[in-house]
C-alpha cells in the first residue's frame, strides 16, 4: 500500500484479507494456510538440516585432503630413507672389509626407520579413507535433506494453486507431496 491510494496485492493475500474482514469461516481456505504454514516450518528446519550436512562433507573432505597430504609427505620421507638405504648398501658391497660393518649398520637403522615411516604413512591413508568415507554419507544426506525440502516447496506451491482454484484434487496433491517430503526427511533423519 502506498500513501497515494495505490494498492497492489496478490490473490492469495486478498482471499486472506477478505477472511480476515469479512469473517469468512471458509474451512477449505483456513486448512490450505494452516499446512502451508506447517509445511513451511518443516521445510525450513529440512533446509536447515541439509546446509549442516553439506557443510560437514566440506569440513570431513578437507580433513581427508590434509591426512591425504600427510601421508604423502610420509611416503616421500619413506622414499629418501630408501634411497639412503640403496647409497648404504652400495657403500657397504663397495667398502673394504672393516668398514662394511658401519654401513651394515646404517642398512639396518634405515630399514628400521622405513619400516616405522610405512606404518605411519599407512595410518594416515586409512584416516584419509575414513574421513572420505564420512563426507560421502553427509553429502548423501544431505541429498535426502535436499530432496524433501524440495518436495515441500512443491507442496507449498501447490497449495498456493489449490487455494486460488480451489480444487480438491490439487489439494490431495499438495498432502501427497507433502507426505513424500516429510517421509524423504524421515530416512534423512534415520540416515537411509
Amino acid at each position: 500500500m502506498s500513501g497515494h491510494g495505490f494498492h497492489v496485492h496478490g490473490p492469495h493475500d486478498h482471499e486472506i484479507e477478505h477472511a480476515a474482514q469479512h469473517g469468512d469461516k471458509d474451512s477449505f481456505a483456513g486448512q490450505i494456510a494452516v499446512m502451508t504454514a506447517i509445511l513451511a516450518t518443516i521445510g525450513a528446519l529440512f533446509s536447515y538440516m541439509g546446509g549442516a550436512t553439506q557443510a560437514n562433507a566440506g569440513l570431513y573432505k578437507n580433513n581427508a585432503a590434509i591426512k591425504k597430504t600427510e601421508a604423502s609427505n610420509q611416503w616421500n620421507y619413506f622414499q629418501a630413507k630408501s634411497t639412503k638405504q640403496a647409497l648404504a648398501e652400495q657403500a657397504r658391497d663397495l667398502a673394504p672389509e672393516d668398514k662394511k660393518a658401519t654401513y651394515q649398520g646404517k642398512v639396518e637403522r634405515y630399514e628400521k626407520e622405513k619400516n616405522q615411516i610405512k606404518a605411519d604413512a599407512d595410518k594416515l591413508e586409512a584416516e584419509a579413507k575414513t574421513w572420505d568415507e564420512q563426507s560421502d554419507a553427509q553429502m548423501h544426506l544431505h541429498h535426502r535433506w535436499a530432496q524433501a525440502t524440495t518436495a515441500l516447496q512443491i507442496s507449498i506451491a501447490l497449495a498456493a494453486i489449490a487455494l486460488l482454484t480451489r480444487r480438491k484434487w490439487l489439494e490431495r496433491g499438495m498432502f501427497g507431496v507433502a507426505a513424500l517430503g516429510v517421509a524423504l526427511g524421515g530416512a534423512a533423519l534415520m540416515h537411509i
